[in-house]
């Protein structure tokens, strides 16, 4: 059962009708070290109430550091962590109200699914009956009130980390915590509990940080995406921002896919295959230059375009990516019209549509 086919109404179901506008998180100049290394160089981060924020990067980036930090399971050394204008950089995780979602599932196995999803509750004091009765509303938002009553064995992972989200959801926390909660799950399963934690977050209205190195799940579910590098942000933005707009070459290498070819800046603008191309951070003399697959295309006679051969070409359902190679040896991608098909060695030659891009100082 999904989201899709049984969404639970709102006066039937406590979560949804105690949804409220979310809590404010805030990190101000957050440094971690372990070992006399440091991982967190000052990290700023403003999330604003109901908010679902992504902290994507490449493993050791300091994202998973981060989100520890503002969980309470790791201490910093310096800065400060404040949940809706409280500091709480001294509280522990156990009285942060928070709840949190790993990519273990960590269910217990000798407990049914209902009874897995009522722990924190129990914990905390409710009522069996009562903690019963707020464990099968969790398990309804997320579509699996009636597998209640099975073990987690008797579960497919999907379902497993569905129990988990209900688990982390039934105590009603100011914020929601993702681990790469989807990073153990099949491609098919990821893509439907993605988009399902992201039609329960926004029913729900609860400021969410979701931690992932897939850069297509956080460009389809946040509201903004924090671009982490070596222990620093890069760059934070929507996902469109971020895409069209990178701030700095690491992102843009980073967020999407791109070509790095060779160009001659003069400021404001970049000379690549013969074509002036505007910049969207100035630079000068011989630099990389950063080129979307979908800004680039097949053309036939222009004189600001370059000669190369197919490498391969690979159909992908509604367009076509081709990879060629310029006479430079530069690999470029070409994303087009699935009705052409470019075969392996053909000569083609291409063309840069004209939009900014990101360029870096060569060397």
């Amino acid at each position: 059962m999904t989201l899709d086919h049984a969404l639970p109404r709102t006066k039937d179901n406590l979560l949804l009708a105690q949804a409220g506008d979310g809590t404010r998180v805030e990190l101000h100049g957050i440094v971690k070290s372990y070992g006399g290394t440091r991982v967190l160089h000052g990290v700023d981060l403003d999330i604003a109430p109901g908010e679902f924020v992504s902290l994507l990067g490449p493993s050791g980036c300091g994202k998973t550091t981060l989100l520890r930090v503002l969980a309470g399971l790791e201490g910093a050394d310096e800065g400060t962590v404040l949940l809706g204008g409280g500091d709480v950089s001294r509280v522990p995780t156990n009285r942060r109200d928070i709840g949190m979602v790993f990519q273990s599932y960590s269910l217990f196995p000798h407990l049914r699914v209902v009874d897995n999803t009522a722990f924190g509750l129990r914990r905390r004091g409710v009522g069996k009956t009562e903690a019963a009765r707020r464990a099968l509303d969790a398990l309804a938002l997320v579509g699996l009130a009636d597998l209640a009553d099975r073990f987690p064995h008797q579960l497919s992972g999907g379902q497993q980390q569905r129990v988990a989200l209900a688990r982390a959801l039934v105590t009603e926390p100011r914020v929601l915590l993702l681990d790469e909660p989807l990073s153990a799950l099949d491609a098919k399963v990821r893509v439907q509990l993605r988009d399902e934690i992201r039609r329960i977050q926004l029913r729900l209205g609860i400021t969410t940080v979701f931690v992932t190195h897939d850069q297509e799940e956080a460009l389809a579910v946040s509201d903004r995406i924090a671009v982490m590098n070596a222990g620093r942000i890069e760059q934070i933005g929507s996902p469109e921002e971020l895409y069209t707009t990178p701030a700095t070459a690491e992102v843009a290498a980073f967020v999407g896919l791109s070509s790095v070819v060779s160009g001659v800046a003069d400021g404001e603008h970049v000379v690549v295959w013969g074509q002036r191309l505007p910049l969207q951070t100035p630079a000068d003399g011989p630099v990389d230059v950063y080129l979307r697959p979908e800004n680039v295309r097949f053309t036939t006679a222009e004189d600001a375009a370059t000669d190369a051969l197919v490498e391969e070409s690979t159909f992908l359902g509604s367009m076509r990516r081709t990879l060629v190679r310029t006479e430079s040896g530069e690999l470029v991608r070409v994303q087009h019209d699935p009705a052409l098909h470019p075969s392996f060695g053909d000569r083609v030659r291409i063309a840069v549509t004209p939009v900014p891009v990101v360029a870096r100082p060569r060397g």
